[in-house]
């Protein structure tokens, strides 16, 4: 049975989820949304799901919406010719990024050999040590997470650098 106080944030949580989608601003948008990661987070943690809580508080709620609010405060809009020679100078500059990505992780996969087991540990073989889980159980959500931030900050770097050689 659903607590009153989850029950609470779950239709605070559907009212923002609503207002982001409706909303004409941007700025209000990325706020909507990352109080929905927040309340998503809360309720990962009432639910007994503390790494999940950890992760998506840390992740979508600061991380992502950071990275919203910096791309809105650091773009204007342009015309449809300004557009279209941008993203052309941008395919032309990383047109071969995909490739590379893929074959570094196939090349890291291939020698490291990072465990690909992607079903949860038995509680009693994880024990209540989250650093036992996370580096003994669970390697690749932990390159996971790396990739993510790693994703979001080198994101936020060619963000700026773009915007500088523009100005």
């Amino acid at each position: 049975m659903l607590s009153t106080f989850n029950l609470m944030l779950l239709i605070i949580m559907v009212m923002a989820a609503i207002g982001t989608v409706i909303s004409r601003s941007l700025l209000k948008s990325a706020i909507s949304l990352a109080l929905v990661s927040a309340i998503l987070a809360v309720l990962m943690f009432e639910l007994a799901s503390p790494l999940s809580g950890v992760f998506e508080l840390s992740i979508c709620t600061g991380l992502i919406t950071v990275i919203f609010l910096s791309t809105i405060g650091l773009t204007s809009p342009k015309d449809a010719g300004e557009q279209e020679e941008l993203t052309k100078k941008r395919w032309k500059r990383y047109r071969y990024l995909p490739v590379i990505v893929t074959a570094v992780a196939l090349l890291y996969f291939w020698f490291i050999k990072i465990p690909m087991d992607f079903t949860l540990p038995a509680k009693e073989a994880a024990g209540s040590d989250v650093r036992n889980v996370l580096w003994n159980l669970r390697q690749i959500d932990l390159v996971g997470q790396i990739t993510i931030i790693l994703t979001g900050a080198f994101g936020v770097i060619i963000l700026f650098r773009e915007l500088t050689k523009h100005e």
